[in-house]
């Protein structure tokens, strides 16, 4: 089970990053939301979408 929980988050975290690369962010702030992201898997994606998708 952990295993495949791992995974999702694995692949959320991936689509996270990629719609940060797509976003029209300036460099500096899509630089720190992958290293938000990658540090903090979860949370991080969570902050992502909630924060600072717009």
């Amino acid at each position: 089970m952990g295993g495949i929980l791992g995974l999702l988050i694995l692949v959320l975290d991936i689509v996270a990053i990629v719609d940060v690369l797509k976003s029209s962010m300036d460099t500096g702030k899509k630089a720190l939301w992958i290293i938000l992201i990658l540090i903090l898997p979860v949370i991080g994606m969570v902050l992502y979408f909630l924060i600072g998708k717009k």
